[in-house]
């Protein structure tokens, strides 16, 4: 994917901003500029666009924990300010940027502030290309000094408290917000996958949802056949008897880490637990014989029931073929996700 021509800005500098990225900074950074310049400021406070940052990637670390490397200290810093300003995991972006903006908690603007040394001047380097042995310090104190004058054309010039917007670059960046946004997400996902190549859908965990689709259809359609055709199906958890409209589907391996919701990874649960589950993993060696037991018997009913169900091909996205469903062939597929969403901080029920 590449940036929108121009024929009056250096739009090749823009891009080379991302080459040779070792954390998200500048990604998070260059959004929240666009942001920040949608809602009409040219002159743009640090501490709100660190804010901006931090409320970009929140969802990403804390619902669906996302690892961003050893190197990003961005994931660190959600924590620390989770834990200082008392925010949920899964607040609006408006109330976080507004929370951390107006804080009078010393500790939180240290935490935030910590950003500057890594992130508004080197991301003018394409501007600035180092002078011979030049050191880090002395080139930091020429960008802030040469990008007031804008020098090279750069995108914004750098002051202590604050960035201006170079009115050159204003209406491009405005009139391409949406291309330059999807170029940063794009590359933020490669870049992200690169860091969890075995987690599941990258793109999708970037921005949170503004609405979860339900599980009406899966119950309805697929899980109430099974349930009125076997007297005592139970759940798995608690081993209560389920009945028709008396129930929760839910996500086996949490939805925070699969991000879909195909039925091979939803089975009907009692409603209590399902609520105190939350996004929990099920201990393999107590659950997964029951999980599987109900999904083969599900199948079978589904099939014969109402052979061209949809639902049933939810299972080929992972087993080709349905006839040779076995029990190791399916903990193969479920041991893998339960093990990696451990690794990324994902906590098992006692």
């Amino acid at each position: 994917m590449i940036l929108p021509h121009s024929n009056d800005l250096p739009v090749n500098y823009l891009a080379s901003c991302f080459n040779n990225t070792s954390a998200t900074y500048k990604y998070y950074w260059f959004l929240s500029i666009l942001q920040s310049l949608e809602s009409g400021d040219s002159w743009i406070k640090k501490n709100e666009l660190f804010s901006r940052m931090i409320a970009n990637a929140w969802y990403t670390v804390n619902y669906f924990h996302v690892s961003f490397g050893k190197q990003d200290l961005i994931q660190e810093a959600i924590h620390k300010l989770k834990s200082l300003e008392g925010i949920t995991v899964d607040e609006n972006q408006s109330i976080i940027i507004h929370k951390l903006t107006t804080t009078p908690n010393r500790n939180t603007e240290k935490v935030l502030w910590h950003f500057d040394k890594n992130v508004p001047h080197w991301f003018l380097s394409p501007w600035f290309p180092k002078i011979g042995s030049e050191k880090d310090t002395a080139r930091e104190k020429r960008v802030y000094n040469e990008s007031k004058a804008y020098y090279n054309n750069c995108l914004y010039a750098l002051y202590d408290e604050a960035i201006e917007i170079n009115p050159a670059w204003k209406v491009y960046l405005l009139k391409n917000s949406r291309v330059l946004k999807d170029f940063c997400y794009w590359n933020l996902a490669l870049f992200l996958q690169l860091k969890n190549p075995n987690v599941p859908d990258i793109p999708n965990k970037l921005i949170k949802p503004a609405i979860r689709n339900g599980l009406t259809k899966q119950r309805k359609q697929f899980w109430d056949l099974v349930i009125n055709e076997i007297d005592d199906v139970r759940c798995i958890y608690t081993n209560e008897k389920l009945t028709i409209g008396n129930y929760a589907v839910e996500h086996f391996i949490p939805y925070n880490f699969v991000s879909h919701d195909l039925i091979w990874n939803l089975i009907p649960a009692d409603k209590s637990f399902n609520s105190s589950k939350s996004d929990k993993l099920p201990p393999l060696e107590k659950y997964f014989d029951s999980f599987y037991t109900l999904q083969k018997t599900a199948i079978e009913i589904v099939s014969e029931k109402t052979p061209k169900n949809k639902f049933l091909e939810d299972y080929l996205t992972i087993f080709p073929d349905l006839k040779n469903l076995n029990r190791e062939k399916f903990k193969e597929r479920i041991q893998p996700l339960i093990t990696i969403a451990s690794n990324n901080g994902f906590e098992f029920l006692s």
